[in-house]
């Protein structure tokens, strides 16, 4: 591998045997490089590979990646590179390198507040477990692994955002604040369906699981600009012919997304996002009965 960049003493900018970016982390690994000429594979700890995805954004761009990488100590970056690899992450920290720096990134900050004696009380946490209960079991387990290799110990509470670095690894862009807004969405549409249903919509159901699942693989559609067909399709058609009253909830849901996000849902959205409403409906009555 030849370097491109030296960032700083333990992180370099590199392209690999097939000219592609990679980005090579390793104490002093920078001080003994030079641009255009080999790196001592000796003294590669790690090797990042940036997302080949022209819709990744600025966050998958190597040299941003490279620069937000030699921020962060080497310390951190090797607790969270084992912790991700010891709780079952499988692969995102070298695969998907944005998702161990954005955590890595997360503990730094919140190792300073610890050293402070500073506890954030996260306001989502109640949310978080609820909505996205998977990542919320492996933040937890991830937290545990963490602690093991840092110090002082972080809080319970860091279980949370480290949550939500988990789930906005599922998008391109990176950026939190479009997990936020889907968090902010999802539970408005539940909402909307509790008042106007009556019904009980904690994700212990099964239906209700369904959904929550559905609308975030609507998030990351809208997101890839990937929703489905545009046109009705055939059977788009026949479920909102044989469900009209969950199709008028499901295009109050998809009136919620537009206003939220700017997005205007395609009739085939629409439509299986009423499936999703009949389906919590039909499971509630026969709940009651």
């Amino acid at each position: 591998m030849k370097a491109l960049r030296v960032l700083n003493n333990n992180v370099v900018l590199a392209s690999d045997e097939k000219d592609q970016p990679v980005i090579l982390t390793g104490r002093g690994i920078g001080f003994s490089s030079h641009q255009g000429k080999p790196v001592d594979p000796a003294l590669i700890e790690r090797v990042f590979v940036p997302a080949d995805d022209r819709d990744s954004g600025p966050a998958a761009d190597p040299h941003h990646l490279a620069e937000a990488l030699a921020l962060i100590s080497e310390e951190v970056l090797e607790a969270v590179v084992t912790a991700l690899g010891d709780v079952g992450i499988e692969g995102r920290e070298s695969t998907r390198p944005t998702l161990a720096i954005a955590v890595a990134d997360h503990i730094a900050g919140a190792l300073d507040r610890a050293a402070q004696g500073i506890v954030i009380e996260y306001p989502l946490r109640a949310e978080v477990q609820t909505l996205y209960a998977t990542e919320y079991a492996q933040a937890q387990l991830l937290l545990q692994a963490i602690n093991e290799h840092v110090s002082p110990r972080l809080e319970a509470s860091e279980a949370t955002p480290l949550a939500l670095h988990l789930v906005n690894a599922g998008f391109v862009s990176g950026d939190l604040s479009f997990t936020y807004t889907m968090t902010g969405v999802i539970q408005q549409m539940l909402a909307v369906i509790r008042e106007r249903y009556g019904i009980d919509v904690s994700h212990e159901a099964m239906n209700v699981a369904r959904f929550i699942t559905h609308v975030r693989y609507l998030f990351v559609r809208i997101q890839q600009h990937r929703q489905l067909t545009g046109h009705e399709s055939t059977i788009g058609k026949g479920i909102r012919q044989y469900y009209p009253e969950a199709t008028r909830t499901a295009q109050q849901l998809a009136t919620i997304v537009e206003l939220r996000l700017g997005r205007r849902l395609s009739e085939d959205e629409v439509s299986y996002l009423a499936l999703h409403v009949a389906r919590m409906t039909m499971e509630a009555d026969a709940t009651a009965a």
